[in-house]
């Protein structure tokens, strides 16, 4: 009986310690948050991004700023580039439009979609050929501040020669659209491709700005996956059962 015990222990340690790698995925972005970085300014030009790469083009980056409404700088601070200071509207200069820090409450990138483009990239390794991967991202669609009238925002994501868009979100002058979440699934052909997100947008009145934060890319489990981890569970629970009647 006290062997019986041990061995169903035994089991149900070894299927406890097997779980997570099972369900949980590796994380192949570097930085997806955007927190490693060199303060608020332009990308490629006075500040960086731990793990992304940019060739030009007028993208800023916000850092969280306590003590202000919308708890970003993008509204307050602001942020310094090559044409001198920007801001987005917000609560902090006089819009009420909802303007806030993106669901992890952290660093976010701000990309203008018309205006000298050029994608946010960066190299991801150790991909598997015919492997379908999961790219989820926070998004929301803002404006430069001094600007009056509506603008357009979208997001295209590629990995290699593979593309896939958000849908394209019109902006009322002053607005802001809220953060809103976006998944793609790409299949690797390659075992390292580069992964890159470009803006794109009108701007019928200010200059447009795409939003970024929380990229994340992980592996996609393949579909017999689940089904054999919920069999090993079941078979597990019949062998723990009939264990437990010889026990009697």
């Amino acid at each position: 009986m006290f062997r019986n015990k041990v061995l169903v222990s035994l089991m149900a340690f070894g299927f406890a310690a097997a779980l997570p790698t099972a369900v949980y995925a590796t994380e192949l972005v570097t930085n997806g948050g955007f927190e490693s970085n060199g303060g608020n300014g332009q990308l490629g030009y006075n500040t960086s991004a731990t793990g992304w790469n940019i060739s030009g083009g007028y993208t800023f980056l916000f850092n969280p700023q306590t003590g202000t409404t919308s708890g970003t700088s993008a509204d307050n601070s602001g942020a310094n580039g090559q044409y001198g200071s920007l801001w987005l509207w917000g609560p902090g200069n006089g819009s009420a439009n909802g303007l806030t820090t993106s669901p992890t409450g952290g660093a976010f990138i701000a990309q203008d979609s018309d205006f000298q483009q050029a994608p946010i990239w960066q190299t991801i390794n150790n991909l598997t050929i015919g492997q379908s991967y999961a790219v989820n991202f926070d998004w929301a669609a803002a404006q430069q501040e001094f600007f009056n009238g509506p603008t357009a925002d979208q997001w295209v994501v590629s990995l290699g020669e593979q593309s896939q868009a958000t849908a394209t979100y019109n902006l009322p002058s002053h607005a802001f659209s809220g953060w809103m979440h976006q998944a793609f699934d790409f299949t690797a052909t390659d075992t390292s491709e580069t992964l890159s997100f470009f803006a794109q947008g009108s701007p019928q009145g200010p200059p447009p700005f795409a939003l970024l934060d929380g990229v994340s890319m992980q592996a996609v489990p393949e579909a017999g996956s689940g089904a054999a981890m919920l069999l090993g569970v079941v078979g597990f629970g019949m062998f723990a059962r009939r264990r437990a009647r010889s026990a009697k």
